[in-house]
């Protein structure tokens, strides 16, 4: 799909007011998309990082407070639309251990009432939010698509069942539906149960990180260069039911992350690993790294964003939102 192309197209985006989501949003419409955004519904009517947009993107996007589990609601807010991306998801792994019963409600059932509402809309392209997660510990690296899946989490593994979900609905009625996978997006607008904003905001309130595992390597790609790659999947016809990596080709430990951090913020940094910020034995993924091949051969994928650029970035805009509690462990 050429950029000019989203001009007149009514698009809706679940998980709008989340990180992805609202940098989605955003480039939609500077795209000439008109948005329809799924916010989880709260009784304040907040809309996320949708609030923080400048007001000429906001004049294109309309907000439907609601949540995926309401298959209903799901249906009318489909309605008139042409493209959808679907990102609504719980994430946070910590908490899928407290709560595994909402990531199945909110991430299977969830991902089926966007599909049924998609199929009986006559939807012309979905592209639904994977993650690497669902690859577990890699068994080889680079990991491609065809690297098995393990459920090591409850997040994983609610997402393994939705990915299967959009998969069977692609093969069976014939769902024009792509499945991207991402690797470890960060930048501006990230929640702070995150590794990079939590880091960030630790060290630039003192001079100690609390972490869990430091051993793990991650693939750390920044968030324009995600979206980028779901405009890519939505406009390819050649993307339909296939899934699809996105990520920086790179690994990096947390190690020498925190090693990065501080050489850019020109600091010394001290190190304490705390039990509650490690995953259990059997749980813990040591490697992600991605093999963008595919992205790069099908959608015709680069990334941009060098990770030092990216973390340069990514501290300035942390360093002018702040946090009140930057040692809080967020789950």
């Amino acid at each position: 799909m050429k950029k000019n192309s989203w001009h007149n197209k009514t698009v809706f985006v679940t998980g709008a007011g989340g990180f992805i989501g609202s940098h989605l949003v955003e480039a939609l419409v500077r795209e000439g998309a008109h948005v329809k955004a799924l916010v989880r519904y709260n009784s304040t009517s907040h809309w996320g990082w949708l609030e923080s947009l400048p007001q000429d993107v906001m004049d294109n996007v309309e907000v439907c407070l609601g949540d995926v589990r309401d298959s209903g609601l799901i249906r009318e807010f489909v309605r008139g639309c042409s493209y959808g991306f679907h990102l609504a998801a719980l994430i946070s792994i910590p908490y899928s251990y407290q709560a595994p019963r909402s990531y199945v409600e909110t991430n299977i059932t969830g991902t089926l009432n966007v599909l049924e509402a998609c199929l009986t809309q006559g939807i012309e392209r979905l592209v639904c939010t994977s993650t690497s997660e669902v690859y577990g510990t890699a068994q080889y690296v680079p990991i491609d698509e065809a690297h098995p899946l393990q459920g090591q989490s409850p997040y994983s593994a609610s997402k393994i069942g939705a990915d299967q979900l959009i998969e069977s609905f692609y093969r069976a009625y014939n769902l024009p539906v792509v499945t991207l996978r991402p690797f470890n997006t960060y930048g501006p607008r990230q929640s702070m149960r995150a590794i990079i904003p939590n880091l960030i905001q630790q060290a630039l309130a003192g001079d100690v990180v609390r972490v869990g595992n430091i051993v793990p390597t991650r693939d750390f790609n920044f968030v324009t260069d995600t979206v980028e790659g779901f405009l890519l999947a939505a406009g390819n016809s050649n993307a339909v039911g296939q899934t699809i990596n996105i990520g920086s080709g790179a690994e990096i430990s947390i190690a020498d992350l925190i090693a990065m951090l501080a050489d850019l913020l020109g600091k010394s940094l001290a190190v304490h690993q705390e039990e509650e910020r490690l995953r259990p034995d059997n749980s813990e993924v040591f490697r992600l790294c991605a093999n963008i091949d595919k992205a790069k051969t099908l959608l015709r994928y680069t990334p941009q964003v060098s990770l030092k650029n990216g973390l340069e970035e990514t501290i300035q805009w942390f360093a002018k939102h702040q946090s009140a509690k930057p040692t809080l462990y967020q789950v």
